[in-house]
């Protein structure tokens, strides 16, 4: 491994000067820098960061913990901190917490054993109202943002999400007026604050428009492919006069509307299904699916202004940025009349 006393004596320069010159001092003549960054670049010197780190007390690690990275949500966001990251000359490690909360501790102290600068969290949501290894953080003062919305075991962080209730709503409104009067939700996960957002937009725009909410309207169906499946078979089972179905997620709506097609029905023309989130895989379904489209690539780009904010020593604030209806192919008008 070339070091810095190999640079010096092919450079016919002490130590002190090679360090200097890699750091860019002005103590040091220009030509002199550009002389031993060549050389040093020819000999392919790679600084050591771990001891340049020590030294620093800044290891420009930042650590991301997510679910997982295969999860569609991510496709836009991920990249857009990981080039948000690299403008300010950091690297991401990565931790995957499957959505499990003691995995995700052990992910975030593994990460602090690293001597990481920051957090750029996709939280575990929980109903408990505290969580040990976030009050840690908390205590240490160690520079955290949240992707998404916070929750009470997660609230002293800043933040970055989703404005979700004016998304579900617009779908809501959508759906109403295309002339649908029944209209099922498919609801998230209860401990998600996502997920209460945006049951909450269907609501507010069935009173907007003067129709009570049905409770009977109102299935569980998780955030996956599969738990959209069971959802559907149920609402078919107990909701039989349904003529439209909003989902709190892509990948519901998409496990719903293949039991849907699988059962015999046609989308639109049975049997509108609307999403949540816009992941690539909505546009390229069976039925190109009518969602809201999620700002994940700002949403990155956020996070990572905000995570520079803090590590500057200042203090950001939340941000909530704002969604949009993407109309397609398996939204349309009932066919048969509104039965309110």
């Amino acid at each position: 491994m070339v070091r810095l006393k190999d640079i010096a004596a092919r450079g016919g320069v002490c130590v002190t000067t090679v360090s200097k010159s890699l750091r860019g001092a002005s103590d040091i003549a220009p030509d002199t820098q550009a002389r031993l960054r060549s050389l040093a670049q020819q000999m392919g010197y790679v600084p050591d960061t771990m001891a340049q780190g020590l030294r620093s007390r800044h290891t420009k690690l930042l650590g991301l913990v997510l679910s997982t990275v295969a999860n569609p949500i991510y496709a836009g966001t991920v990249p857009a901190l990981e080039d948000g990251a690299h403008e300010l000359g950091c690297d991401l490690i990565l931790a995957h917490h499957l959505n499990n909360p003691e995995r995700e501790e052990a992910c975030i102290r593994r990460l602090l054993s690293r001597r990481v600068d920051g957090f750029l969290i996709f939280p575990v949501y929980r109903l408990a109202p505290t969580a040990a290894v976030y009050e840690d953080l908390a205590q240490r003062r160690i520079p955290t943002v949240i992707l998404g919305h916070r929750a009470p075991f997660c609230a002293q962080f800043h933040n970055v999400e989703t404005d979700d209730l004016q998304g579900s709503a617009l779908i809501t409104a959508h759906l109403l007026e295309l002339g649908h009067r029944k209209i099922a939700f498919l609801c998230g996960p209860n401990s998600a604050p996502w997920a209460q957002e945006r049951l909450e937009g269907y609501r507010r725009a069935l009173r907007a428009a003067q129709i009570e909410c049905d409770d009977a309207l109102l299935f569980n169906a998780g955030a996956t492919l599969d738990e959209g499946g069971q959802a559907a078979l149920q609402m078919l089972r107990e909701a039989p006069s349904v003529t439209a179905v909003q989902c709190a997620s892509d990948l519901s709506a998409m496990g719903a509307a293949n039991v849907f097609l699988n059962q015999g029905l046609r989308i639109p023309q049975d049997l509108s299904v609307a999403g949540f989130g816009n992941i690539l895989m909505s546009e390229h379904f069976r039925v190109p699916l009518t969602t809201v489209r999620e700002p994940k690539m700002r949403l990155g780009l956020a996070a990572m202004k905000m995570m520079q904010m803090l590590l500057r020593g200042e203090q950001p604030g939340a941000r909530r940025l704002q969604s949009e209806i993407i109309l397609r192919a398996s939204t349309g008008p009932p066919a048969r009349p509104a039965q309110v």
